[in-house]
């Protein structure tokens, strides 16, 4: 390793991110020229990576979770040859740049996964981790090693302070995640004011405490911090890494480094100061030396003939492993294009007209017929798989004594649990569930922000679903829970009425490779609709919305529910008579991408009385009942009592649609 050459490249590198904030007035110096060395060392020779070849399955992933620091991430891709050119640089936070604010998932090749949402990353490269431990446990021969890489993560002083930091940590520490290194930029800035002001815990005490092995180090020093980042990949003893690294926010600008001003674009004024302490010509802009890019050109070229070789290991590999290699690719497809529905649909065999339970056991049965028909299926609880029900029968519980087992214990960490997901999802080897009540959806809520804008395609499992949960009283009974996951872009919302209806939601979650999709269950038994046929109810939950009771003669009123009152639409519809329609409607997401013929058919603009019911809020349902409709939901907060009594008294009956109708 060349440090003389590789600290010329780490000030090019803080000129690249310099000059593009210069030239934005926005953006944050501070981590860009403060972990200047540590890029260097990772990028310019101990990530075992491809940039020819971003997507290699076998490369080391590095997450940049603290994203506000994203020209760090864009120039180091730059010099490394992932196919960022200057221009790409020189467009940082523009419109349609592939560099922008902060880096965005399949946005720049050699960017991992989606951050910003400070301590995400961290629970994201947790997630990799896992992803990395099993797939090296369900692939890997001992003739030949496939899956060997590293994670490295690179966090900063606000990401530690999540508490989704402590949930994250935790996980791998229990699950002995010794592939994970995470570097912790330990500037003692925070944005407002010095780190003293908020933290004064020792951090390094708290991660031994977590199961880690931790080393503080001099962030500047380059060779202390290779030889700490090539010790902790090697060392495999059962505990994830962490590096402290000590450095200075915004290291090279004088006026502004070791303060508050270092962390934002407020230093970008002192840019030809700082380029002459750099070494960097007067008067040139995004400079890097023939020298530096011939450097990274040469390393490159090692890293092509690494590859090159792994290729080689991976086709002997494939060839005397063709169930293996044909399961892998099979993950990988249903990752990246979706499991086709019909496939889906044979996995999951038609409930018995018999069957009496809740959504939530019928969405039990569902999961472990998809996961014998697809082995990639792994899933995930908030300790709540026994009330979820979405544990998988004979999977086996993840371990790090059990690492190919497809049961993930998360414990009560919803945060961490759902960016762990998002983990697992944006590696696309692995498709994976994660379940708590629906109540809880919130504490995950940024984490499933994240995963809509990312496409991710990971399913949330949210039981519980209603006030019927009863005696356990308004902190468990979710009112404005569906509505607050719909107005999420991209987040597919589907709350089934019966079992064949869910078996449709959960074909519709794995036909989905663009983004994630949440299942709305009960607790309470629910009717199975027999009068609609099972086919029906699947596909229409495929489409959003379908006829679950066509009128007979001239149609007059509409009735729309969703769940467990769709069963009390249609008692009501049969006591008012000929002219009532019922509408199913367990996806507006769904329902809405329809082609204007298909929505016209289900709900026609002619008929103008129209009445939904829904155990929750009523605000989003007027998009579709109009100026003269009626909406029947439940607009306060709960109480404690039996579920049937709560249900009545806040009006979730068949009296109160009658009623509505006259």
């Amino acid at each position: 390793m060349n440090f003389d050459l590789l600290q010329k490249a780490a000030n090019q590198a803080r000129g690249l991110a310099i000059d593009a904030i210069h030239d934005r007035a926005s953006g944050h110096l501070g981590l860009p020229l403060g972990c200047a060395e540590i890029g260097a060392v990772l990028y310019g020779d101990l990530l075992n990576v491809n940039p020819s070849e971003p997507r290699w399955l076998n490369r080391d992933r590095f997450i940049l979770s603290g994203g506000h620091g994203s020209m760090f991430l864009y120039s180091w891709l730059h010099l490394a040859g992932y196919g960022l050119t200057l221009d790409d640089v020189k467009a940082f936070r523009t419109k349609g740049a592939i560099t922008p604010g902060h880096p965005e998932y399949n946005c720049a090749p050699g960017v991992e996964c989606t951050t910003g949402p400070l301590g995400q990353g961290i629970a994201n490269a947790v997630g990799f981790a896992i992803s990395a431990k099993h797939a090296a446990a369900r692939f890997n021969t001992a003739e030949h090693t496939i899956f060997n890489q590293s994670i490295f993560c690179l966090a900063g002083d606000g990401c530690i302070q999540e508490g989704i930091a402590r949930e994250a940590a935790a996980i791998a520490g229990v699950l002995k995640l010794d592939n994970l290194v995470l570097i912790y930029d330990s500037n003692d800035i925070t944005l407002d004011a010095p780190l003293h002001k908020s933290q004064t815990e020792d951090v390094a005490a708290v991660f031994t405490a977590l199961g880690w092995d931790t080393v503080t180090i001099d962030g500047h020093d380059m060779a202390a911090v290779a030889d700490t980042i090539r010790c902790a990949r090697l060392e495999t003893n059962g505990r994830p890494k962490l590096i402290i690294a000590k450095t200075t926010i915004g290291k090279g600008v004088p006026e502004v480094e070791g303060t508050t001003k270092g962390h934002g674009e407020g230093g970008a004024q002192f840019w030809e100061q700082a380029h002459a302490a750099w070494g960097i010509p007067a008067g040139e802009r995004y400079y890097v030396s023939e020298d530096v890019r011939s450097y990274f050109s040469g390393v490159k070229a090692k890293r092509e003939a690494a590859y090159t070789e792994w290729s080689e290991t991976y086709q002997a590999w494939c060839a005397a492993n063709p169930d293996l290699a044909a399961e892998l690719a099979s993950g990988i497809v249903a990752c990246e294009q979706g499991v086709c529905p019909k496939e889906s649909g044979k996995a999951i065999p038609f409930f018995s007209p018999d069957f009496a339970d809740a959504t939530r056991s019928a969405g039990s049965i569902a999961i472990n017929a998809l996961a014998k028909a697809e082995p990639y299926l792994l899933t995930t609880s908030a300790d709540l798989y026994s009330s979820n029900k979405n544990y998988i029968s004979g999977g086996g519980d993840y371990s790090a004594e059990t690492p190919a087992c497809r049961n993930f214990w998360f414990g009560i960490r919803e945060h961490a649990m759902a960016a762990i997901c998002n983990g697992i999802a944006y590696d696309r080897i692995f498709r994976v569930s994660a379940g708590t009540f629906c109540v809880f959806v919130d504490y995950m809520r940024a984490a499933i922000r994240v995963a809509a804008l990312s496409e991710l395609p990971v399913t949330y499992i949210l039981t519980h679903d209603s006030v019927a949960v009863g005696e356990d009283g308004p902190t468990h009974q979710p009112i404005e829970t569906y509505s607050g996951l719909r107005i999420i872009p991209n987040l597919d919302v589907i709350r089934p009425a019966d079992p064949e209806e869910t078996a449709g939601a959960w074909i519709a979650a794995m036909e989905r490779n663009d983004g994630p999709t949440a299942l709305i269950l009960t607790r309470q038994k629910v009717d199975t609709l027999n009068s609609i046929p099972a086919e029906t109810r699947r596909e229409g939950v495929l489409k959003g919305a379908y006829i679950a009771r066509k009128e007979k003669g001239a149609l007059t009123t509409i009735i729309m529910a969703t769940g467990s009152e769709l069963s009390l639409a249609l008692q009501a519809a049969e006591q008012l008579g000929d002219g009532v329609r019922v509408v199913s409607m367990p996806s507006f997401f769904r329902f809405d991408k329809q082609s204007a013929e298909y929505r016209e058919s289900i709900l026609p603009a002619s008929c103008k009385k129209r009445i939904s019911i829904e155990a929750g809020i009523t605000a989003l349902w007027w998009k579709y009942l109009g100026s003269e409709g009626k909406a029947i939901g439940i607009d306060q907060f709960g109480f404690s009592a039996p579920g049937d009594l709560v249900l009545k008294e806040l009006g979730m009956t068949v009296e109160s649609i009658l009623e509505a109708a006259k």
